[in-house]
């Protein structure tokens, strides 16, 4: 029986459950009100008061429907108590207010009757606590919004930028603003870093002006548009974030959106978004979609506005609601829409513009390639197959349909070893940077064409029962040497093969620190919209889970990712790393013994290597700005501080280009242009020389070739 049949009417314990919650929303005088859908306000309203939001009978139902699910369903056991009731009100809070601009601790502290009892405010479907919170939200938004909207028309040309005046821009853990001064205070500071970037974005005042008037009207608008079903959404997902960062309540609009992405048959750009303060952040992008070819857009670049057309006007999204947003972003095959960034790898200041062509994601552009890659001089030429997976993917339909060609990962990476075999390899590197996972049976699947045979992940449900995956096929395709190639984005699938191979020890693991997602998500339907929860958990056959700690590489590069902003260990109440008891299975031939002698070889190799002193000086750029709490509002002191950032970036990409032997460039203009013909150009004609980390891995896996070779010469004469 599904559970949401158990709170239908028809059922008795559903009837007592829903005569109770319609008691409780009786006393709390909401009434049938409730049943009334939010008005939606025209532009000529906007002078009108804030309607108070109501939650629904359906959603009081589904509230329970969720409580319930999660405590009988759900990998991670949390009760509800007094303990979670305080968590649940700070991530509430947290949700709404992250960087404490609205509330005042006057509204903290008449909230705080709430801290303790949200746990049987839920348990009865008793929603009146978190929209008075929602509720109170809005109004104070309406007032910095307001306020915004007097500064600009009061004139920005008035606004101070001589002042030697900061902005605290993380706000997490600073007190809440006591009064309305500081509170004032605060927003005239934001205001005034938006003006004075966008002057150095070469905006002239009345641009500015006419950009924040827009911005704040609309988002006046949208505020008097929110749906009680984004505060219950929310809400519901203060306390399901208490299990883990995957399982989230969807509201049946959400639940629609989620289907669709799911389906991959969604026509836009190929990027996951997400909401960030006011700004659309960019999570990750989708492996052979738009995005990904166009190859500018990154994780944690922040998107400002957006026009539907090479010649559109863009439309400022700040402050937009992520749907809204999502819906500019989407669009007919073959259109183009332009997006402005902030970028996540640079701080100079300066907002970027992308253009990419809106399609579908296709399965085959998802599919694995080959290519050669040779290695070393004279005797100790190698050549070496590369095979670049970008995600773990099969034609469910077409399979079950029977069709003898459908498409699958492993059934692609089986053709192309055959083919590498036939152009004389000497070993193979399987290429999983930025892989963001997709079927597990494809993993298990792909593990099997590398062992003989044996177990490949081990599955652990909310029961604690376990169930080990087996390689379904003993005929191993590959025997000859091997690496794994992967980064901060090889998640989920990717870290099952990744940690089989390391723990057969049949492949060097080379790279940076893997995602560390090992967690199993299933879909519930509800009375009202749906609930993706944690079910289970991935272990490694050595009894490690690739959980919260990914697989660490045997040899390690240096990553542009910093891990406290990407990766399972920066997502808030993520499962920890934890093992369990191993399964038996055959180990290989060690390789840990020889991985010293490895890691000195590639030490010694890459001391003078431009390429690595290049990434690591880019990594020691980056952390320059990255932990910055704060940020200057005199112009002056701004524009300095960017020259220098732009001077040092300058700099890194020349000295790069000088130990090349190549022209330095004269601006940083220069360097991004040149930058995105060289990617079009790769993603035509893909230089395999130009990627210093696969050119490295390939000449680990020639060192490691070649130590063997005495061995198997003396084997040969025997």
């Amino acid at each position: 029986m599904q559970f949401s049949s158990i709170l239908s009417s028809s059922h008795p314990s559903g009837y007592r459950t829903l005569k109770r919650i319609r008691n409780t929303l009786a006393r709390s005088a909401l009434g049938l009100s409730l049943l009334l859908p939010t008005a939606v306000l025209a532009a000529e309203d906007l002078n009108q008061p804030l309607t108070a939001l109501k939650p629904t009978l359906n959603q009081a139902i589904a509230s329970v429907n969720v409580v319930q699910l999660l405590k009988n369903n759900s990998y991670e056991k949390i009760d509800l108590s007094e303990n979670s009731s305080d968590k649940i009100y700070n991530s509430y809070l947290d949700s709404l207010d992250r960087n404490r601009s609205f509330f005042l601790a006057s509204d903290i502290k008449e909230f705080s009757k709430y801290q303790s009892n949200l746990d049987d405010a839920l348990k009865g479907g008793n929603l009146r606590p978190a929209f008075e919170i929602f509720n109170r939200y809005r109004e104070r938004s309406e007032e910095r919004i307001r306020y915004m909207l007097k500064l600009v028309d009061n004139g920005i040309e008035k606004l101070n930028f001589k002042q030697q005046e900061t902005l605290e821009i993380d706000r997490e853990k600073a007190p809440w603003l006591t009064d309305k001064a500081e509170q004032e205070d605060l927003w005239r500071r934001q205001l005034k870093d938006s003006v004075l970037a966008m002057k150095l974005n070469e905006k002239d005042d009345a641009e500015i002006k006419d950009l924040l008037n827009k911005r704040y009207t609309n988002q006046l608008r949208r505020l008097h548009q929110t749906r009680s079903e984004d505060a219950f959404q929310l809400y519901l997902n203060a306390y399901t974030q208490l299990f883990d960062p995957h399982t989230q309540y969807f509201s049946p609009q959400r639940a629609e959106n989620f289907d669709i992405n799911m389906s991959l048959s969604l026509e836009g750009i190929g990027a996951v978004l997400q909401s960030e303060d006011e700004y659309t952040k960019v999570i990750s992008v989708v492996p052979g979609g738009p995005a990904d070819k166009a190859g500018q857009l990154k994780p944690g670049d922040k998107i400002i506005s957006v026009a539907q057309a090479k010649d559109g006007k863009m439309e400022d999204v700040v402050g937009m609601r992520l749907d809204e947003v999502v819906k500019l972003i989407r669009g007919a095959k073959g259109t183009e829409v332009r997006l402005e960034v902030i970028p996540s790898s640079t701080s100079d200041g300066k907002n970027r513009i992308y253009s990419i062509v809106r399609d579908k994601v296709k399965l085959e552009e998802q599919s694995a390639q080959k290519s050669v890659i040779e290695v070393g001089k004279g005797s100790e030429k190698k050549r070496i197959g590369v095979i670049e997976i970008p995600a773990f993917y099969i034609d469910f339909k077409a399979a079950q349909a029977g069709d003898p060609n459908y498409k699958s990962t492993t059934r692609d990476v089986r053709k192309l070893i055959a083919e590498l075999k036939k152009e004389k390899i000497d070993g193979l590197v399987i290429d999983l940077r930025n892989n963001g996972g997709g079927s597990l049976q494809e993993a298990n699947q792909l593990t099997g064409l590398f062992i003989p045979k044996g177990p490949t992940v081990i599955v652990k449900d909310s029961r604690g029962r376990t169930e080990a995956q087996q390689d379904p096929d003993p005929k191993e395709v590959y025997d000859g040497p091997m690496a794994v190639l992967i980064n901060r984005l090889s998640a989920s699938a990717s870290e099952i093969f990744a940690g089989a191979m390391q723990d057969y020890q049949r492949a060097l693991v080379i790279g940076g620190q893997s995602f560390g997602k090992g967690t199993v998500q299933t879909i519930q339907p509800l009375n009202h919209g749906q609930l993706k929860l944690t079910v289970a958990k991935f272990y490694r056959v050595s009894g490690q889970s690739t959980q919260n700690r990914g697989v660490i590489p045997d040899i390690s590069f240096p990553s542009l990712f910093d891990p406290k902003d990407i990766g399972e260990s920066s997502l808030p109440n993520a499962l920890p790393y934890t093992e369990i008891k191993p399964v038996s299975f055959n180990s290989l031939k060690p390789l840990s013994p020889e991985v010293p002698a490895l890691q000195a070889r590639h030490k010694e190799r890459v001391a003078d290597n431009p390429d690595f002193i290049y990434l690591d000086k880019l990594r020691e750029y980056q952390k320059q700005f990255e932990n910055r709490t704060e940020v200057t509002l005199n112009e002056k002191a701004r524009k300095e501080e960017i020259q220098r950032m732009q001077d040092e970036r300058l700099a890194i990409e020349n000295y790069l280009r000088k130990s090349k032997g190549e022209k330095p460039y004269k601006t940083l203009d220069e360097l991004e242009n040149e930058q995105n013909d060289r990617f079009n150009q790769n993603k035509k004609d893909k230089d395999l020389s130009d990627d210093a980390l696969l050119v490295e891995t390939s000449n680990i896996l020639s060192d490691w070739i070649r130590s063997k070779e005495p061995m198997l010469a003396k084997q040969s004469d025997r």
